[in-house]
């Protein structure tokens, strides 16, 4: 994980979001409030507030933009693998 300093909210929404893949993005701070705000306007495909890289085999998991070929896990994965 990156840790990068920033000057505003807005600006580091920006830095965020302009990658190619949106594989996965991390949120720490003492405002969880704001960190879940933060969180929602992420392009990316698994988002963690106060934790990362944390892993539940029932929730769905997968890439944003062009990072991977859909949803994993849950079932988002039944639905691709049975139909």
């Amino acid at each position: 994980m990156s840790v990068l300093k920033f000057d505003s909210y807005e600006e580091v929404i920006k830095r965020a979001n302009n990658t190619t893949f949106g594989l996965a993005a991390g949120v720490i701070t003492k405002d969880l409030t704001r960190g879940l705000t933060f969180a929602q306007q992420l392009q990316a495909g698994s988002v963690w507030v106060n934790d990362y890289a944390a892993v539940c085999n029932q929730a769905p998991f997968g890439g944003f933009k062009q990072s991977g070929h859909g949803r994993e896990l849950g079932r988002y994965v039944l639905k691709k693998i049975l139909y």
